[in-house]
């Protein structure tokens, strides 16, 4: 079976990119219920969801990578 590389890397930031989409919007709706329970807590809340959201995104821009090499390397 031959598939398109274009059709591959396509899906690959498609699906690499709604796991993390999703986790940000739920970790976002989490510390926001939290500061909203606790408001003094604010300083350790953002900085753990800032360090959260970073390592989220990490894995949206590994699937472009592999996508990018999907499509121009393989």
């Amino acid at each position: 079976m031959n598939i398109d590389k274009n059709l591959v890397a396509g899906l690959t930031i498609a699906l690499g990119g709604l796991g993390p989409a999703f986790a940000i919007g739920k970790m976002t709706a989490a510390a926001m219920e939290a500061l909203g329970r606790n408001p003094e807590a604010s300083q350790s809340v953002s900085s753990n969801l800032i360090l959260a959201l970073a390592f989220s995104e990490a894995i949206a821009i590994y699937s472009l990578v592999v996508a990018l090499a999907v499509k121009f390397v393989a």
